[in-house]
Formats: C-alpha cells, sequence, structure tokens
C-alpha cells in the first residue's frame, strides 16, 4: 500500500474512531438526540448526512479556488442546501415511511455544524480524493455514532433491535429511553465510556514511553 493509501486509511480511522464527530468533537448534537429513537431512524439519518458530506466536500474542494474568500460561508451553505434537497427529494420518492420519520431534520442538515466545519476545514483546503475520504469517514463516523446511541435507546426502550423483538411479551422496556431524558441520559453514559476509554489508552502509551522495557515484558 502506497502512501497515499495509508493516509486515506488513518482519515477513516481518525473519523470513525480518534475524531469522531459526535464522540469526541461533540457536533451535530441536535440530530443525534432526536433521533435515535430507533436504528433503523438512526442509519437512515447517519446515511442521509453522509451523502452530504462526501457530494459537498467534493464540489467545495473543487470549487476552492474560484470561491472568494468573503463569501466563502455562503457560497458553502448554497453547495450543501443544494445536495440536501437532492437527498431529501430522493428519500420521499424512495423511502417514504423514513423521509416522515425524520421530518424535519432532513432539511435541517444544511445547518449541521458537523458539514459546514469539514467544509471549512478540510475541503476547501484539500484535494478533491482526500475532501471525498474525509467526508466519508466523518459521515461513518457520525453513522457509528448514531447507531450506537440508538441501539441502546431501542433495546431498553422499546425491547427490539431495528423493530425486532429480542426479549418476548413479558419484557417490560424502560420507557424513558425512547424520551427525550433518555436520550441525554444515553449520550452522557456513552460519552464517559468513550473518555474512560481514552483515558486509559493515553496512559498506556505514555506508560509504555517512559518506560518501554515494561510494555515488552506485559507483551510476553
Amino acid at each position: 500500500m502506497g502512501e497515499k493509501g495509508k493516509q486515506y486509511l488513518r482519515q477513516l480511522k481518525e473519523g470513525i474512531l480518534d475524531n469522531n464527530p459526535a464522540l469526541i468533537q461533540l457536533l451535530g448534537l441536535c440530530p443525534t438526540l432526536a433521533v435515535t429513537t430507533s436504528v433503523n431512524n438512526a442509519f437512515g439519518m447517519g446515511m442521509a448526512a453522509t451523502a452530504v458530506l462526501i457530494c459537498s466536500n467534493l464540489f467545495i474542494s473543487l470549487l476552492r479556488k474560484f470561491i472568494p474568500k468573503q463569501v466563502r460561508i455562503a457560497a458553502y451553505i448554497v453547495i450543501i442546501s443544494g445536495f440536501v434537497t437532492a437527498v431529501e427529494l430522493l428519500m420521499k420518492a424512495y423511502l417514504p415511511e423514513l423521509d416522515r420519520a425524520l421530518g424535519l431534520f432532513i432539511p435541517l442538515i444544511v445547518v449541521n455544524c458537523i458539514i459546514l466545519a469539514r467544509a471549512e476545514a478540510f475541503a476547501s483546503k484539500n484535494g478533491p480524493v482526500a475532501s471525498v475520504v474525509d467526508g466519508l469517514s466523518m459521515g461513518l463516523g457520525f453513522t457509528f455514532a448514531l447507531m450506537l446511541i440508538a441501539s441502546v435507546r431501542e433495546i431498553l426502550g422499546a425491547g427490539s433491535f431495528w423493530g425486532i423483538p429480542l426479549f418476548g411479551e413479558n419484557f417490560r422496556p424502560a420507557l424513558i429511553f425512547i424520551m427525550p431524558p433518555g436520550a441525554f441520559l444515553t449520550l452522557g453514559f456513552i460519552l464517559a465510556g468513550v473518555q474512560k476509554i481514552r483515558n486509559t489508552l493515553s496512559d498506556r502509551r505514555r506508560m509504555d514511553e517512559s518506560d518501554p522495557d515494561a510494555g515488552e515484558e506485559e507483551n510476553k
């Protein structure tokens, strides 16, 4: 694998794990909290945002040298809104039930801070291929976060996964998890778990750097 391939793999890993837009950067939390009552809704929202991220990053990268700096944010929003409209119309045509479930949150992708942040921080400064990979990695990271939260909420709050019952008729779901307070509780516990894992890994790296022999002995 060449240097470019390794760079793209690092981008994918960063977007999904190391710099996840929702779990690490805490961006796009409005749809994260609102649409994660079911895994189906979370997956649909994540895929819609991913499609917009990839397409908008590509076009902004291609046009970055022609967009005046003074109007760049307005230009980015126009480009993003065009792709959001296309995604919304496709969903209305082919996925009407999902479109009704997500409601206003599809049009609101236009002002999703993840998409605008990647346009400003990455696509406007890098080439088309790298920008597409960045959009894909951030979109997959956002989808992963949505589905993680939705899995917990749907399993505990409805006793199902992707609409499939898991525990039988005698299961009494904790309905709070599919209500707004449950979204905040689930997100808080997941963020605490993610931060604990990051701190543990960081401490291990520091220990290995300060005492490499100890790391080798532990591996043995």
